[in-house]
This record gives C-alpha cells, sequence and structure tokens, in this order.
C-alpha cells in the first residue's frame, strides 16, 4: 500500500441489519511470527504492535493471514503503526486516520482535559469552539463528545486532513479548509469559548530530529514551525483576541524549551497567558485568555 497522501478517508461500516460478529482470531503462530518480524525493523512494543496488526488483518474481509503479512511488511518498513491499522486511540476514541495525515498525539490529551475544563464554565448555554490547524480532527471530535451541547468547528489549510476531519467528527461539527481563521465564518468573531489550536511547534532546523516515521510519512505543513518553532503560534495569537469571547481562552500545545518565549507572544496579543505541565504525560499546554 502506497504512502502517497489520500483525501478519500475510510467510509466506515455500511450499516445494515443486526450486529456483525466479531472476527475470527488469526492463529496465534501466525501473531508470533509478526512479532519476531516487527522486533528484527526496531519496534519496541513488537508484542503489542503484532496483535493490534493482526486484530486489523482479522477485521478485512476474507483476506486474514494475507492482510496480516502486508500490513506486518507496512509497519516493518517505518509507517506510523496508526496509519497501517486505520486508527488512533485518543482520549477514549478511535479516530480515523491514514497516509499524509498527522497522527494525534497521547500528549495532546492533556491539552484536550484543560479545554473540557473550561468547556464546562463556559456561561453560554451552547458555546462554541473551534480546532484549528485540526488534522484529523481529532480534538475537535473529543470535544463534540464531551457531553455538553456545543457549536464545534474546526480548521486546516490542508485539504488531506480536511477531509479525515470531515469523516472522523461525522456531522457533529462543521469543518472549513482554508489558513487559520480565513476558513472560519464571520459570524464567529468574538463569540468563542474555547479555542485550541495545536499549532506546529518544530523548529525547521529540528526537523531531521524527528522520528523517521514523523518526517516520512505526516505532512511538513503539521510539524514545521519556522525558525523558532513560533511562527504559526504569534499568527494565531495575533488574531485569537478578535475571535474569542470575553473570557474565552486560546489553548496551545508547546515545549519547555519554548514556553518562556511562547507565553510572552500570548501576552503582546493581549491575552492573560498561564502555563500548564502534566510530568506523566511530558505535555505543556499555554492558555490565554480574553479579559472578561
Amino acid at each position: 500500500m502506497s504512502s502517497s497522501r489520500s483525501t478519500s478517508p475510510p467510509s466506515g461500516t455500511p450499516a445494515g441489519p443486526g450486529t456483525p460478529a466479531p472476527p475470527a482470531p488469526l492463529p496465534r503462530a501466525a501473531v508470533a511470527a509478526a512479532t519476531v518480524r516487527l522486533r528484527a525493523a526496531g519496534c519496541v512494543f513488537a508484542e503489542e504492535e503484532a496483535a493490534l496488526l493482526a486484530e486489523a488483518a482479522a477485521s478485512g474481509e476474507g483476506e486474514g493471514l494475507t492482510a496480516l503479512d502486508r500490513l506486518v511488511a507496512r509497519r516493518a518498513a517505518g509507517h506510523p503503526l496508526e496509519h497501517v491499522v486505520g486508527w488512533a486511540d485518543f482520549a477514549g476514541l478511535r479516530i480515523a486516520v491514514g497516509p499524509g495525515v498527522f497522527v494525534p498525539r497521547r500528549r495532546t490529551e492533556f491539552l484536550l482535559a484543560l479545554a473540557r475544563d473550561l468547556l464546562a464554565l463556559a456561561p453560554d448555554p451552547v458555546p462554541v469552539v473551534v480546532d484549528l490547524c485540526c488534522g484529523s480532527g481529532a480534538a475537535a471530535a473529543a470535544l463534540a463528545a464531551s457531553g455538553r451541547a456545543t457549536e464545534v468547528h474546526a480548521a486546516d489549510i490542508d485539504p488531506v486532513a480536511v477531509a479525515w476531519a470531515r469523516h472522523n467528527l461525522g456531522g457533529t461539527g462543521a469543518v472549513h479548509e482554508g489558513d487559520l481563521y480565513a476558513a472560519l465564518p464571520a459570524t464567529l468573531r468574538g463569540r468563542v469559548a474555547v479555542l485550541v489550536a495545536n499549532v506546529p511547534y518544530v523548529p525547521t532546523a529540528d526537523l531531521p530530529l524527528l522520528p523517521a516515521e514523523a518526517r516520512t510519512h505526516e505532512p511538513l505543513v503539521a510539524l514545521d514551525g519556522g525558525g523558532d518553532g513560533l511562527a504559526v503560534l504569534r499568527r494565531v495569537a495575533a488574531g485569537a483576541a478578535g475571535w474569542l469571547a470575553r473570557g474565552g481562552t486560546l489553548l496551545v500545545e508547546t515545549t519547555g524549551r519554548q514556553a518562556g518565549a511562547a507565553r510572552e507572544v500570548l501576552g503582546a496579543a493581549g491575552l492573560a497567558p498561564a502555563l500548564h505541565h502534566d510530568e506523566d504525560r511530558a505535555a505543556t499546554v499555554l492558555t490565554g485568555t480574553r479579559p472578561a
């Protein structure tokens, strides 16, 4: 299967009467052999990955062992596991992903948790949520599933990401294609309660240091944050106050090394910045709140 970019995410299981029977598991010997191949390819969690690949292969239509061989070959060649199996585990959801789209990271669940807390306190009966640089739409989909009535919008400049986000939101939110705020309906100005922007923040010079599967199989636009890694953040921060409701908050992910400079960027944009860190997830998030 090619690693070329596709704008056609999977359509999902067709609707039909009854509940389909779970697929029969593949032979243990085949899974054990897959584990050996993955370990030889340098996969640290070879046993767990082999089990996931076997599950994906068994879920196909009659391909079984042939499918497992193909999936293991792709993973051993360096394709992201999530692209190979077709989904990423994020905040309790299976987010559909594939070649050409950024894979949501588990550390971003910290940003999501902060966003959910803010959403719970939003005074508007139906608060507006925006996910900029949405990628697969993982954050937007998780916030749409938060249990509170919300008006959810997601946007990305990459048409491949937009296609995946529309698939993942499945009608629970609107997905727009365009460059940051230019993609959003003008009617959202001054109304956004929670603005999530998981901007690219890797300095251009550090891109060669990323894991090969990210460099090769994820879009550069989702990774490259410019000279100091803050180029896109500056643009997001500069426009945030005009889109946020009074008391609304922007949330961005960053690194400990960049946190000080990023905090100054939010403050210079007229937002009240605060720094949050989660040791377990090794995640750093900055929030910037528009004064009430």
